[in-house]
């Protein structure tokens, strides 16, 4: 019985070290019904990342965090308003944008009146007041047509600086307003902070042949005989109970470093300078109490988490040193 608490007490305090490294202190309660993440923004994860979530193209992105809001209106389809309360204090805005899809309106009876219309967009200055001069503030107006369809995006970085959290403004929703019924319900806007790091190549040391042993103590004497290289490490998400929260990936390949850095060292266990030094010490006995170098990742990479937040709005983010990507001897 004992053993049972002290296993769970365990696992809830590395289930808790675990949100930390993820920059999180509790885990995101998953959404109250099934729901479908908008495309853009899974489209948007299959370019930066590949299955696994590790970051294959680090150029894409201007920072290392995309959030997207949906229109919180519910049954205003003139008007569309996005709460940005969950954007973190530490988070720097460098770049907000608003989504709006336009599609193609069925064809009605009589003639059409409009071949173009007029979207403005505002900043809301006063909820209660939208109706009047000092309500909002015009941000940008546009013609479109109205014969097709597709996105139309608006820069409202300065806008959303002014009224996130930190940024000491008063409100922290923003205000859309458009002249006619061509936008659907989903209309997100993205906001980018910090900076991406490296892409994964990928890869593996080739390993030294090793003599075959067997049972459990030749076992160990084979780890140590074997040299530094990378080995699988599997991270489930399901299994740790994130299922629910997190869209993608499921889980991924963190790798671990293991083996011994025996003398002498080769290029192929990638040492440093200081490791060579202390492999030569450790050989020749020329100083006590120092061991051989040890089999640690020198490369390490990002990945990426597709996922819902509090507020069930989806985010993108990148969090760095997530994967061994190649391993040595330091």
């Amino acid at each position: 019985m004992l053993g049972t608490v002290l296993l769970l007490l365990r696992r809830a305090e590395a289930l808790k070290r675990l949100l930390e490294v993820f920059g999180m202190e509790d885990p995101p309660p998953p959404p109250a019904h099934f729901k479908q993440p908008p495309q853009y923004m899974v489209d948007l994860f299959n370019t930066v990342a590949n299955a696994d979530g590790v970051t294959k193209n680090p150029d894409i992105l201007e920072g290392n965090t995309v959030r997207s809001f949906l229109d919180k209106t519910h049954g205003e389809k003139m008007r569309f308003l996005f709460i940005l309360s969950s954007v973190a204090k530490n988070e720097k805005i460098l770049t907000a944008e608003l989504h709006l899809f336009r599609l193609w309106p069925r064809a009605t009876d009589g003639p059409k009146r409009h071949h173009f219309c007029q979207v403005s967009v505002y900043q809301v200055l006063d909820k209660s007041e939208l109706d009047t001069p000092g309500g909002k503030k015009l941000l940008a107006a546009r013609l479109v047509s109205l014969q097709g369809s597709g996105w139309e995006v608006f820069a409202i970085t300065q806008a959303v600086s002014c009224f996130s959290p930190g940024s000491g403004g008063t409100e922290d929703t923003l205000g859309v307003c458009t002249q006619d019924h061509f936008l659907t319900h989903f209309t997100p806007s993205s906001l980018w902070a910090s900076l991406p790091v490296a892409s994964f190549p990928g890869g593996s040391h080739t390993p030294w042949h090793v003599p075959k042993l067997t049972g459990p103590r030749n076992a160990r004497s084979l780890d140590r005989l074997q040299p530094c290289q990378r080995h699988p490490l599997s991270v489930d998400f399901e299994e740790i109970g994130w299922s629910g929260w997190i869209i993608s990936p499921r889980g991924y390949n963190a790798y671990h470093c293991k083996g011994s850095c025996p003398f002498p060292l080769g290029e192929n266990m990638r040492p440093t300078n200081h490791a060579t030094v202390q492999s030569i010490i450790n050989a020749l006995k020329l100083s006590e109490g120092v061991s051989s170098p040890c089999c640690v990742p020198d490369k390490l990479y990002s990945i990426n988490l597709l996922y819902f937040d509090d507020d069930e709005n989806v985010v993108l983010k990148q969090y760095d040193d997530m994967v061994a990507g190649s391993c040595g001897c330091h």
